[in-house]
């Protein structure tokens, strides 16, 4: 390789540190020895309950329930909401494993939607096999914060008596129309894996405002009968109606995860903004290399960008991977979804063979053999993002010419 080229040297995975309160928080916890989220002295509210009520206010909803992943919060929504095995569950087609895997673990089947140019769920598909399948539950994937018309789809909903329950992992913080994502379904499902927008490692958060859903969401997570210690949770009667019709499946978030999260939660907005100034640096510049698209954002989308996808409009499977190769070795790590066997955290939906009756689905897969996809994370700065561009531009023109 030229030694005069640009090269980026900064890590693609590397998070900004926990704030100073949430790991001072944490220490005295593991202090205490604490770190279950009923192991509390009488009165004291523990971290994982404040952080519910904490977010149940942030979002706006009645209640919040934290989780141990946001693949356990969409497995708990769908149990909880009455997902039983042999129903039909409609998803996205452009997704991540852990909501297929959460459809499976329910036992239902698994109904994939196209998506289209601009990343988002094909509305008129959706229309379509919500029509054909007789579904009752769409599990819809805001993939890489990409928001579709959230007024068609609720109108597509109720014309087809769906209930609509959101993955979030990628939209905390994000609205459409001045409306928060996770607010339009039933339930909304966020993700605190590292790489999302607060980092306990692992964790989720589910949040509704049907007391019943709620209430089994707490039973099945795990509560024991000490439901009661909660406090974003309806009436005790509620319980009584679930309490011993309900299974345990043990999805609980600890009180240390929670010490973690309140303080970032605190930062959350002021986050967003930051993420979004990267992000516009970056598809403003990306935008204009030829070969390359970012597609145009709804301007009703209040996105949230931690990360950033385009197209690459007129490259063949040789051109793109010589175009990653380029892009990998002066230090950029992109990731591309047009593979058929899973790399990494990335996966296609043709690997999802566990379950039968893979689709063809032409219009996604002609849409995730272009899609390439990279991390923001906030460790990078605006020189950072331009040193980026620098680089994909000059390999554009080097590999895609």
């Amino acid at each position: 390789m030229n030694q005069t080229r640009k090269c980026f040297t900064k890590d693609f995975t590397q998070q900004e540190p926990i704030p100073q309160a949430g790991m001072a928080r944490a220490m005295e916890i593991m202090q205490s020895g604490k770190l279950h989220r009923y192991n509390v002295s009488p009165g004291e509210v523990g971290e994982a309950a404040l952080l519910e009520t904490e977010f149940a206010a942030y979002m706006g909803t009645k209640y919040c329930l934290a989780c141990a992943s946001c693949g356990s919060a969409m497995y708990l929504a769908l149990k909880s909401a009455g997902v039983k095995p042999g129903d039909k569950v409609l998803c996205n087609a452009f997704t991540l494993a852990p909501v297929p895997g959460a459809i499976e673990n329910t036992g239902a089947r698994i109904e994939l939607v196209e998506i289209t140019d601009s990343y988002t769920i094909d509305l008129d598909d959706l229309d379509r096999r919500a029509r054909d399948s007789a579904a009752k539950w769409f599990l819809m994937s805001h993939m890489r914060g990409h928001i579709a018309d959230m007024e068609r789809i609720l109108e597509i909903c109720d014309a087809h008596g769906l209930v609509l329950i959101e993955d979030c992992a990628h939209t905390m913080g994000a609205t459409w129309n001045g409306r928060k994502s996770g607010t339009f379904g039933r339930i909304g499902c966020f993700s605190t894996q590292t790489y999302k927008h607060m980092n306990s490692g692992e964790g989720g958060l589910l949040v509704t405002d049907d007391e019943d859903i709620i209430a089994r969401a707490i039973l099945h997570s795990g509560s024991y009968m000490l439901y009661d210690k909660h406090t974003s949770r309806p009436s005790l009667d509620v319980f009584e109606k679930h309490k011993l019709l309900t299974p345990n499946y043990s999805c609980r978030m600890d009180n240390l995860r929670a010490a973690l999260l309140r303080p970032q939660l605190a930062e959350l907005d002021l986050r967003c903004v930051r993420w979004n100034e990267r992000y516009q640096v970056l598809e403003e510049r990306l935008n204009r290399i030829p070969g390359l698209v970012c597609p145009a954002r709804d301007p009703r989308e209040g996105y949230v960008a931690s990360s950033i996808q385009f197209s690459l409009l007129h490259a063949d499977k040789s051109a793109t991977h010589r175009f990653l190769a380029a892009n990998e070795e002066r230090g950029v790590h992109l990731k591309w979804f047009g593979n058929i066997e899973p790399v990494g955290f990335t996966s296609a939906y043709q690997s999802w063979r566990y379950f039968s009756g893979l689709p063809e689905l032409p219009r996604t897969n002609g849409v995730l053999a272009s899609l390439c996809d990279m991390r923001i994370p906030l460790t990078f700065d605006l020189d950072d993002c331009h040193c980026i561009a620098d680089i994909i531009s000059e390999v554009a023109a080097e590999t895609l010419a």
